[in-house]
């Protein structure tokens, strides 16, 4: 029998703020992805670091004001950085769990880069915020080491970066690889180390990549049966928080593009997990994406919650 592929998109706030919620995360997560194992799906992890990589661009910005002699890390540096040691508490967490369920697999965190588009629209109007808020004259300092600054609904000023869509999946034959090995893979981490390619040569971009796309594009190189992003609710709503609020099972393709074409999702939070579902759900037959919570991930893949978007 034909062992279903599963993409699960892991959000970076799921992941905690800091090192002890981080830690804590993981162990939860590692029970959840050994629970899909143990149900007999192949499972690749991907992870949002929107929390992590804001807290590495600081340390190193922070690092080079205190101390002339370091220069700046740039972002896709910081990005690896994310990627390695979230890669590893996963890794590390999930081997556990499963070898106190007597399972022998292997767990692989891959440090991936995904090319993006030079030409992109968004390197010509950078809006993801990174980091932390900034008091008026950090701002100033930080705009005069070229970084575009933006205040944020009166809060304070951030570092706002381009965050283009992922084109291509630069080590996706090493994760096919490793799936097909009969692996628990961890790839894309934060969407990717953004790069791009010039003359032959791959160098870092300075932009984050959305993980929920990169996901989608990962699950459709991997020809997967189903994509499942993770969220902070069981199930998509319409009219969400109003007294007609409707939660949804299911949506069609084109069901789908009607609630986005009505403004049903806000475009911060659950938009871009519609239309990377949507993008995966529509790009093969029989694909699936589903939008739940981490601990209802088995039972959306059982179909008993969640909202499925069929292909």
């Amino acid at each position: 029998m034909k062992k279903e592929k599963v993409i699960i998109a892991l959000g970076g706030n799921a992941l905690g703020y800091n090192y002890e919620e981080q830690t804590k995360a993981v162990e939860r997560t590692a029970h959840i992805i050994a629970d899909l194992v143990e149900e007999g799906f192949q499972v690749v992890v991907t992870h949002g670091n929107g929390p992590q990589v804001g807290m590495i661009h600081t340390a190193m910005s922070d690092l080079e004001s205190n101390y002339p002699m370091y220069s700046t890390v740039p972002m896709p540096s910081c990005v690896g950085m994310s990627q390695g040691y979230i890669g590893y508490e996963l890794q590390s967490s999930i081997r556990a769990e499963l070898g106190r369920r007597h399972i022998c697999k292997n767990v692989t965190s891959l440090v991936t880069q995904v090319k993006v588009d030079p030409e992109d629209e968004a390197f010509k109007n950078p809006s993801k915020p990174i980091g932390r808020f900034l008091t008026k004259d950090e701002a100033m300092l930080e705009e005069r080491k070229n970084q575009k600054i933006m205040e944020d609904a009166g809060r304070g000023y951030r570092v706002v970066v381009a965050s283009p869509k992922p084109v291509e999946i630069v080590e996706l034959g090493t994760i096919r690889a490793l799936l097909d090995a009969g692996e628990v893979v961890i790839a894309c981490g934060g969407g990717g180390i953004p790069v791009i390619e010039n003359d032959g040569r791959i160098e870092g971009a300075s932009a984050v990549i959305d993980k929920d796309f990169a996901s989608a594009l990962l699950a459709k190189e991997l020809e997967a049966d189903y994509l499942v992003i993770l969220t902070a609710v069981e199930k998509v709503a319409i009219n969400f928080g109003k007294k007609n609020q409707k939660w949804l099972s299911e949506m069609t393709i084109e069901e789908a593009h009607e609630y986005i074409r009505q403004g049903q999702f806000a475009p911060g939070s659950m938009l871009p997990k519609v239309e990377a579902a949507l993008q995966f759900a529509a790009s093969g037959q029989g694909r699936h994406a589903l939008i739940t919570l981490l601990n209802k991930a088995k039972d959306g893949l059982l179909g008993k919650t969640g909202t499925v978007i069929h292909g």
